[in-house]
Parts: C-alpha cells; structure tokens; sequence
C-alpha cells in the first residue's frame, strides 16, 4: 500500500469513525432495523473505500476478560434470501451448522433439540488440517430463536464454555434490508477468558499461532509498509472473517443438486479467503475442498 493511499484510508477512517459517534443519526432511529441502517450510513466512507476490495468494515476490541470481532458489510443478496436462510427458526439453526462447517477449524457441526430449544454441537481444532474428532474441543451454543421485524432480524448462538478454559462463546448477526437487492450486515465473534484461559492461548499463539496477523493496520501513517495487529486481536479478527467469508459462500450458492453446491460453497468460501493469504492462507485449495468434502459426508455418521 503507498504512502498516499495509505493516509487517505486513514483520513477516512477517522471522519467515518468519528461519525459512527454522531447522536444526532442514531437518534433518529425508532427500531433495531433503522438503527442498522443508520450504522450503515454513518460508516459508507469505510465501506467504499478499504483494502478489503469489498464493502466491509471490520474491527476488533482486546480486555483484560474478554476479546471481541466484529464486522460490517453490504451483502448482495435481498433481504428475504438472507432473513429466509439464516434468519427463518424452522430451519435456520441447520442452515448454520452448514455455514461453520466452512470454516476450516470447523470439523463437525450438530443440531440437536430439547424443551429449551435448539443447541448446536460445534467440534473445532487447533489446526486446519483433517483432524479427527477425537483429537477436537466441543462447543455446545444454544440458538436463540431469531428476532425480527419488518425488514430486520437478529440471531444469537451462545456457548457457557469452550477450549482451553474460554467461555462465553457468542456469535451474533443482525440484518437490514437496504433496498430489493441489497441487505446490511452486522456480525460479532466474541469469548471471554480467565487467567489460566488467556494463559493457553497465548500458548497457542506461541505454536500454532505463532506468527499469524489480523487485518488492523497498527502501522504509524507514515510508514512505508502495513503492521498488522496479532495476538488475541489478530486471532479473533482472522475468525470474525472466516465466519464472514461462510455466509456469503453459503448464499452465494447456485441452485443444483446437492453435490454440485457443496462443490460451489467450498470454493467460494476458498477463493474469497484467498484475497487475503498473509492472514488466511493455510492449506491449498485441492487439501480443503478434499478436507471439507469428507468432513461433510461424516455428518450424518457420527449423528
């Protein structure tokens, strides 16, 4: 990135994220679908113009308990496909389960029902390598029947604890409709973490992690070359991402037989991670598609 471009990002950032704080927008917005879209207008400089090549906005916040990713952006899809497959209580918590199975530390993915609703069993890795289940940790989110509203709905996945003493597990997205064939996106990926938590990922970050970076530019403006952000901020933007990348491949899908649609999902989801390797790539595209083929074949299997 030049010297030129990479101030006027910064200027944009700054005039974006400055108006992102103006009351008098959001004070104009009487319910959660006119809020988005006010968010939505108030962050167009950032959404137009970014290294993203996209419309999207991402962003990432580090506590001393908690981290947390989030990303905005415009989807091409009209509001009723989007609200229909991710947003619909009937079938959307299994629509979800195909949607993480696309990230490639995503190794199984269950629905499972009860008396308090339905609960998605997720079994991750440490590595995007073919693992087996044995060797995974298990999250068990609980799918909160969706909300919505006229052009507007919100869906939350939870999970009490995860690997490596993390807990609080949330990823949450709300949509608004923009126009007939535009729809705005707010996604969030957080989870929190004690002492002995923030201990093992740091740990984990020090080998399998070991150096990988987030998309934040920490560089000074004046610098010939980007820094990006790593450590727990780097390693919660990476995922907000991966998810990101999953619901657009996911709705991207052409119509066909099964096989056929599983085969445009994956390479989608892989094509669109590939615009960014120094923070996405790990494997080839011939090893994930293989990876993720198998993996969804031994679904019905191991339910």
């Amino acid at each position: 990135m030049s010297v030129r471009l990479h101030r006027t990002l910064s200027v944009l950032t700054f005039l974006a994220a400055s108006c992102l704080l103006c009351p008098e927008l959001l004070a104009q917005a009487s319910d959660d679908a006119d809020r988005l879209r006010a968010t939505y207008l108030s962050m167009k400089l950032l959404l137009e113009h970014n290294s993203f090549h996209r419309r999207l906005y991402l962003d990432s916040q580090e506590s001393p308990s908690t981290v947390t990713g989030e990303i905005y952006a415009v989807m091409d899809h009209p509001f009723a496909t989007v609200s229909d497959a991710l947003g619909d209580p009937s079938k959307g918590a299994a629509n979800w389960c195909d949607v993480l199975l696309l990230h490639p530390n995503v190794k199984y993915c269950h629905v499972s029902d009860s008396s308090n609703g339905n609960t998605i069993t997720v079994n991750i890795s440490q590595r995007e390598a073919a693992t087996e289940l044995g060797s995974t940790y298990q999250l068990r989110f609980n799918y909160d029947a969706p909300i919505s509203s006229p052009g507007y709905f919100r869906v939350r996945l939870h999970a009490d604890s995860g690997p490596l003493n993390t807990r609080d597990y949330e990823i949450a997205l709300e949509v608004a409709s923009l126009d007939s064939e535009r729809t705005f996106l707010h996604l969030t990926y957080a989870y929190s973490y004690g002492t002995l938590g923030r201990l093992a990922i740091k740990g984990y970050l020090s080998t399998f992690g070991s150096g990988k970076v987030g998309f934040t530019n920490i560089a000074d403006p004046s610098a010939l070359q980007p820094e990006y952000v790593d450590g727990m901020r780097g390693l919660v933007e990476r995922n907000t991402m991966r998810y990101y990348l999953a619901i657009d491949a996911w709705l991207g899908e052409p119509p066909g037989s099964p096989d056929m649609r599983l085969e445009q999902r994956l390479s989608n989801w892989y094509s669109a991670s590939e615009q960014y390797p120094r923070q996405l790539h790990e494997i080839d595209r011939q090893q994930y598609m293989q990876m993720k083929q198998q993996e969804y074949r031994r679904q019905p299997m191991e339910q």
